[in-house]
């Protein structure tokens, strides 16, 4: 695996206005369970998942819709209402400025959370001693990854990160988006099992978010969702959402 494939830690010293960003919700209640967390979603992811739930957000190269500093002036206005703020994407580690958004949010007393699915290992390696919660974005065993992403070391690139989160200990959890248009029963029951027997977090069943994304995945999943694929007593010692 070379460097290149790695992607080589962020330079630390990148200031968080250099930071894309795509959308700012200053207060909700999902994106980190049990918290009200405001969420900075940014703009760029390297694959090409089917059931994206951001699919605006794709491009790398597209510019950001918001600049950090009316952020951070929201993020001033809701201390005291709002204790959390959840870094997502696309892919939140691929932005040099992340670690400098990060330590700037915890300057004004929030704890920081990010969501990941882990393309950059050695980038999200260079923020995780910065956080104090990560959501991983599973997608299936190491060889299913090239035909869930495009990509060719994806596989390789997740599980990596995913083990970075395992011994931070920084505490985390594991999510697993079952695409009834890739995902078989079997295909769960092997994702499941490999998490497992890692040593990781029992992973959170959860279904595509349908509603936003594209319309050309819309057509292909025709309704389905998590239960068209596992029986409703299978793994009953899985959460769900």
């Amino acid at each position: 695996m070379s460097t290149t494939e790695l992607d080589l830690t962020a330079v630390p010293g990148i200031a968080a206005h250099a930071l894309s960003i795509a959308a700012f919700t200053p207060s909700g209640c999902f994106d980190w369970p049990g918290r009200i967390a405001a969420t900075v979603t940014l703009q760029g992811c390297p694959w090409k998942c089917a059931y994206c739930s951001n699919p605006e957000g794709h491009d790398p190269a597209a510019p950001g819709r918001l600049a950090w500093s009316e952020v951070r002036d929201q993020l001033e206005a809701h201390r005291g209402t709002v204790e959390a703020v959840v870094f997502g994407g696309g892919e939140p580690a691929r932005q040099d400025g992340l670690v400098a958004a990060v330590r700037e949010a915890r300057s004004l007393g929030y704890a920081v959370g990010l969501h990941t699915m882990g393309a950059h290992p050695g980038r999200l390696a260079s923020v995780l001693p910065e956080l104090d919660w990560v959501s991983f974005d599973l997608k299936g065993t190491p060889e299913m990854y090239t035909r869930i992403t495009g990509e060719d070391t994806a596989g390789y690139q997740a599980w990596a990160s995913l083990e970075l989160i395992q011994h931070s200990g920084v505490d985390y959890e594991v999510s697993f988006t079952v695409d009834p248009t890739v995902h078989t029963r079997e295909d769960v029951f092997a994702t499941v099992r490999h998490a497992i027997r890692g040593g990781f977090h029992a992973p959170v069943l959860e279904g595509p978010r349908a509603r936003r994304a594209s319309r050309e995945y819309r057509a292909a999943l025709g309704g389905r969702g998590l239960y068209d694929v596992i029986a409703h007593d299978d793994l009953p010692d899985l959460a769900r959402r």
